[in-house]
């Protein structure tokens, strides 16, 4: 097998960011910059690691050296040089989700792509509708849909490329009336949209047949997200068919409504999420991946006129919400690819698997396969991006510099180090002064797994408490190697409902270390669990903190049960001590509570009444005590998941007996939600704020805000999970969940800009 090594695409290059210069349509007005003609703004360093999620991939058919891959949060990438090479083409954009991409076939410097994930999972990000370039990706302008949310296939009409299909899930947190199968016949002007089910049911993939453009099949999807459920099926969950370009639509059941179309299928209200396909060489071949309670892939030989399930094992379909994505060679109607949790593969028309498919990768998400040439075929998976050109006998490995991180801290070595957890991986630990050209190898895992917190203990200076979903939790010693398994409950509850489970701990528990006794550690179940021996025993020292609503702690998932610890809401999500007073630890829930304790847990008081406007079941995302006054503390609030997004910061100055908002000029989008808040550590009054794509600093106490993305900065517009100051060398640490560490060096300077720079012309 011949295997190119494993590349580490690192081209975020000033000369390659500025070949970006097309800015979207502002959907709100964005908050004050710094003018560079006077003040300078922090330029950005990214430090690794190496990334994961790819969820969309294309290439220009018959073009061997030109590849798209669309990240789950970190943008696109293109490469012109067979993938040695990848450079971002979408950094001058806000949005950083990239869910469907589509090259015209007619003309290949028109490409399209839709925003917004639809492989549901935790921490999924939300799009702004669709883009399309006129020069290969060199200039992008948003052409509208930008309320739908999650966009699960782009289609381009074969021969005229101002014809343009985009399936919209809609984002998913509530009846929308914008989910659908739109068309537009303008290149993007208007927009009509063609079909529609019912505003809890978005289209999620769309079929054409590639001899007659007049021939489509779409899928629809009734789903919805809340924080404590991601349920899919139902009655409006079905394949449509269109012999008019989209002008009308029958549903394809086999009934009386279907005219005789669909015989075979499943009866309405048993599917849930579905993906379609056509065989290029033989258009009567149709295919369905179809979720259900026992998942079902259904042919049909007749163009969609009858139907039968020809195999039903669970490795086509392991994870529905997640996966539902396959690819028919375009020269043997007979072979198709499964993109899923293994790479599987059929040769007879999906009545047996491959013995020995290609080794494609793990995870996997999409495929891309070149019509004029079965031989060559692209992947995007949990990994990055596989790209073969000889029939997956060898595949060449792409990792780009897409990591998601959950969250960063640092050491207080010369040189520092940082820390976090990558979805999709694990836990890493990797120098902060590594520059130019890096190497996948600085960076090496600190025990936990691919969620949580890794903290590394600065007084002893070896170890590293780094989480895991599962309420795993493991203490790494940096010296031996060596980690130890220190979780405070030793259950197992990977797939148990939440309302069963003695201690429910989310996905990303938080893990706190004490700023007054570094072997005194917190973790949070619904509970807060403390240790002061290394996790070698641990106690209780707080009552139930959550609303303990056993309406919310059943199984998610819908037709397809899903626990996975993302769902379990009724458990804390924030912790953290006073570094100026011993015992008073506050503490957040993911079902919108606040409480504090002033006595180290013997008696804890509920502050969530106290905060005016907080959206009930939103997420306390972060909780900052102040490093200057005991009784103060910052809050940030995400309510995305019940479908707010507008940011909510608060401050306390009274141990939480009053609130007040600090978020008033931050500009509403889609984008806006809360993820992290924290207090300069040198300034008094100066806060630093991360949301779902811009990271923002206020000089005045939050009065207002000033966004520290973009150009000429260097910072793409990446969710910022999580940031942290370094004390030694003043640095701004930045963790995104899409783009990896970035750090900025020595922002002493930002802390001696007056307040009264924000209101001079």
């Amino acid at each position: 097998m011949r295997l190119r090594p494993l590349l580490l695409a690192l081209a975020l290059t000033p000369a390659a960011l500025s070949a970006q210069r097309a800015a979207p349509k502002p959907a709100a007005a964005a908050a004050p910059l710094l003018d560079t003609a006077f003040v300078k703004v922090p330029t950005w360093r990214f430090v690794g690691p190496d990334g994961n999620r790819v969820i969309a991939v294309a290439g220009v058919p018959g073009e061997y050296k030109t590849y798209y891959a669309g990240a789950a949060s970190g943008g696109l990438f293109k490469s012109t040089n067979g993938g040695i090479r990848w450079v971002p083409v979408t950094d001058s954009l806000r949005v950083s989700s990239i869910s469907a991409i589509a090259v015209a076939p007619s003309d290949p410097n028109v490409v399209w792509f839709g925003t917004g994930e639809t492989f549901l999972r935790s921490n999924i990000s939300i799009g702004d509708g669709i883009y399309r370039s006129t020069d290969a990706g060199g200039h992008w302008q948003r052409m509208g849909l930008e309320n739908t949310g999650r966009i699960g296939r782009v289609l381009i009409h074969p021969t005229n490329p101002d014809v343009v299909y985009a399936a919209a899930q809609g984002h998913g947190y509530g009846p929308q009336a914008d989910r659908g199968l739109w068309r537009t016949t303008n290149g993007g002007k208007e927009w009509k949209k063609v079909l529609f089910v019912n505003d809890s049911t978005g289209i999620i993939d769309v079929a054409m047949d590639p001899t007659n453009p007049r021939v489509l099949f779409a899928a629809s999807w009734q789903q919805y997200i809340v924080p404590w459920d991601k349920n899919s099926g139902g009655a409006g969950s079905g394949i449509y068919m269109s012999r008019d370009a989209g002008d009308t639509w029958t549903r394809l059941d086999g009934g009386p409504s279907g005219q005789g179309w669909g015989r075979g299928l499943p009866r309405t209200g048993t599917m849930g999420k579905i993906g379609l396909g056509i065989a290029r060489s033989d258009p009567q071949r149709v295919y369905a991946l179809i979720e259900m309670k026992e998942p079902a892939f259904y042919r049909s030989d007749d163009g969609g006129r009858s139907w039968r399930a020809v195999n039903r094992d669970h490795d086509l379909l392991e994870r529905p919400q997640y996966y539902t994505r396959f690819g028919v060679n375009p020269a043997n109607a007979d072979n198709v690819y499964f993109v899923g949790v293994r790479f599987v593969g059929t040769l007879d028309g999906g009545l047996t698997k491959m013995p020995n498919p290609p080794r494609a990768g793990g995870d996997l998400h999409d495929i891309w396969w070149d019509v004029r040439d079965p031989d060559r075929f692209v992947v995007g998976d949990d990994g990055g991006v596989g790209i073969t050109i000889d029939g997956g006998k060898s595949f060449t490995r792409i990792a780009l510099p897409t990591a998601q991180m959950y969250h960063v801290a640092t050491d207080t070595k010369v040189p520092y180090n940082l820390y976090g957890n990558r979805q999709d991986g694990y836990s890493y630990g990797g120098p902060s002064n590594s520059r130019g050209s890096r190497s996948i190898g600085v960076w090496s895992a600190v025990g936990g797994c691919e969620s949580g917190w890794a903290i590394p203990d600065t007084i002893d200076g070896r170890t590293v408490w780094s989480g895991c979903y599962d309420a795993g939790l493991e203490r790494f010693d940096l010296q031996t190697r060596m980690a130890r398994a220190v979780e405070p409950w030793p259950e197992a509850g990977y797939g148990v409902p939440p309302k069963d489970l003695k201690y429910r701990f989310q996905w990303t528990f938080p893990i706190h270390l004490s700023p007054h006794d570094h072997n005194t550690v917190y973790v949070g179940s619904q509970y807060v669990h403390k240790t002061t021996n290394g996790g070698q025993s641990w106690t209780l020292i707080s009552p139930d903190l959550s609303t303990n609503d056993s309406t919310k702690q059943q199984s998610s998932g819908g037709f397809v049960i899903d626990n996975l610890f993302v769902e379990n809401v009724t458990v804390l999500f924030a912790i953290a001590e006073s570094p100026l007073e011993k015992g008073v630890i506050w503490a957040g829930t993911m079902d919108g509570l606040v409480h504090i304790t002033r006595n180290g847990g013997t008696t804890w008081s509920n502050l969530t009444a106290n905060l005016p406007g907080l959206p009930k079941w939103s997420t306390i995302t972060s909780i900052e005590p102040s490093k200057y006054d005991a009784g103060t503390a910052y809050i940030g609030v995400d309510a995305h998941l019940i479908n707010d997004r507008d940011p909510y910061i608060y401050k306390t100055t009274d141990y939480g007996k009053t609130f007040t908002r600090l978020d008033s000029d931050i500009p509403r989008s889609v984008f806006s939600y809360v993820h992290v808040v924290r207090e300069d550590p040198v300034r008094k009054g100066m806060l630093y704020a991360g949301t779902e794509n811009a990271l923002y600093v206020s000089l005045n106490d939050g009065k207002q805000w000033i966004e520290l993305n973009g150009a000429p900065s260097g910072l793409p517009h990446a969710p910022v999970s999580w940031l942290q100051i370094q004390g030694h060398f003043h640095d701004l640490v930045v963790s995104t969940y899409g783009r990896g560490f970035y750090i900025a060096d020595d922002i002493s300077y930002l802390r001696t800009m007056a307040d009264s720079l924000l209101t001079r012309p």
